[in-house]
């Protein structure tokens, strides 16, 4: 199983970004989705989470300008970043619980997708 995060890139304070994180291999369903973010010299922190049963969770400062979603077809999961502040450069992280043939469940990360806002 392998999680691959796109999406990211430079923008301009208040722009949007989509952020995708596709699950591929032997995969039966994705249990939960997160994504992180750090920024250089911080700490790794989470900023939205999906569950199972699509009740969503946000960071406070993220509130009304992030959207985690998930398509269980395409075993895909998104963030909608919107009205991009220069505080939300970081590389953004998705981790996913997934369960995988063979009843296999586990946590995987992807490979990060840089985020840069300029003011």
């Amino acid at each position: 199983v392998q999680l691959q995060a796109s999406g990211g890139g430079l923008v301009q304070a208040g722009g949007s970004l989509r952020l995708s994180c596709a699950a591929s291999g032997s995969i039966v369903s994705i249990v939960a989705m997160d994504w992180y973010r750090q920024a250089p010299g911080n700490q790794r922190e989470l900023v939205a989470r999906i569950s199972s049963g699509g009740t969503t969770n946000y960071a406070d400062s993220v509130k009304g300008r992030f959207t985690i979603s998930r398509d269980n077809a395409k075993n895909t999961g998104y963030l909608q970043i919107n009205s991009l502040k220069p505080e939300d450069t970081a590389v953004y992280y998705c981790n996913a619980v997934i369960r995988s043939s063979g009843g296999r469940v586990g946590n995987y990360w992807g490979q990060g997708t840089q985020v840069t806002v300029s003011s």
